[in-house]
């Protein structure tokens, strides 16, 4: 090696700066069985090239249009780390992607993750990959690639975030959004057990005043800890709709995803100018764990619906004469589902009763 410097053996190394190879070609080798197990068709060739390769079946669709979404998981990864344990946020950050992409009406077809940590830990890697490529089995999405970056020296050893990038695809012309959304149509709403992944700086300044705190019980009563009740996944919601269209096509107008912003943020980015949604709190469930947070935080409820899904993870506008078989198809995929309210003229408004 010419034109480099003869130095004699014991000098730093790229392991002593923080960042070690080893640990990053063993991270590798652990995950390549789980990237593969969430292969579709498209995918051509495997991890470890400089790009992953899809190739678009344009014999389904005489105008196809990709759609993208970035997004993480938020501060949800603190108490996934003070928990120790990351099978569930790998979930959820699949969730957060195809689900924005489902109220676009497009199929998922491939994800692709990033991961920065402070120090490499191959098994914990290996825990936040499996559950990435469980969330995507359940929504038929490839993983087709990402990278995880070692920051020595600038993040602490045990730090971790993650975030992702997500593409799918819909025909020109059938997309779903506020131009299809009509008075008259009947808003059904799709179940969330828990918070997803939004609002977790609030619900942690409010309920975790140290880390012994996630190890009781989540409220009176409770069975789960705190810490288990935190890191229930996202429900994920694209193959829903995504089966709604299939069978009952353009009668699905509008599909709000219930994550930062709250109801009130979400659900009136599908409506148009001159209507209103509203929408009866009393028609959802509302798990028990916003409470308890409107209890120790004395959180108004108008804070809470600006900020939390508060029972509802997705909001879709149906033409009145589909929702029955709407709610059929949604049960049938085993989500919670119920008519919510309807949209109605208006201000461009979402009105809570």
């Amino acid at each position: 090696m010419s034109r480099l410097l003869d130095q004699a053996p014991g000098g730093m190394t790229y392991a002593q700066s923080g960042v070690s190879i080893d640990a990053g070609d063993e991270a590798v080798e652990r995950i390549k069985e789980v990237v593969a197990s969430t292969k579709r068709p498209e995918v051509l060739g495997g991890i470890g090239g400089f790009g992953g390769l899809f190739k678009l079946d344009t014999s389904k669709f005489k105008e196809p249009v990709l759609v993208a979404s970035a997004d993480g998981v938020g501060t949800k990864l603190e108490v996934a780390r003070q928990v120790g344990r990351y099978d569930s946020v790998g979930i959820d950050l699949v969730a957060m992607l195809v689900d924005d992409l489902a109220c676009i009406g497009a199929e998922p077809l491939f994800l692709l993750d990033y991961v920065a940590v402070g120090a490499l830990d191959p098994a914990r890697l290996e825990e936040l990959v499996t559950g990435i490529a469980a969330g995507c089995r359940q929504a038929n999405t490839a993983l087709l690639g990402g990278e995880t970056a070692e920051h020595g020296g600038v993040m602490k050893p045990d730090d971790l975030d993650v975030a992702g990038f997500a593409v799918g695809v819909v025909e020109r012309g059938s997309e779903m959004g506020p131009e299809r959304v009509r008075d008259g149509d009947v808003l059904i709403g799709l179940g969330s057990p828990g918070l997803r992944s939004n609002g977790y700086s609030l619900a942690r300044s409010v309920l975790v005043k140290d880390q012994s705190d996630l190890a009781k019980p989540a409220f009176e009563g409770s069975a789960r800890t705190l810490g288990d009740e935190l890191l229930v996944p996202s429900v994920i919601y694209a193959p829903t709709i995504t089966a709604m269209r299939a069978e009952l096509g353009s009668a699905i107008h509008a599909a709000a995803h219930i994550t930062g912003g709250g109801i009130l943020g979400n659900v009136v980015r599908i409506l148009p100018e001159g209507l209103n949604a509203n929408i009866d709190m009393d028609t959802f469930e509302t798990p028990e764990i916003f409470f308890e947070i409107q209890r120790r935080g004395q959180v108004s409820a108008d804070e809470m619906v600006r900020v939390f899904n508060c029972g509802l993870g997705m909001v879709v506008s149906v033409d009145p004469s589909s929702a029955s078989a709407a709610l059929t198809i949604a049960r049938a995929q085993g989500i919670v589902a119920t008519v919510v309210g309807t949209i109605s003229t208006g201000s461009q408004k979402v009105v809570l009763s």
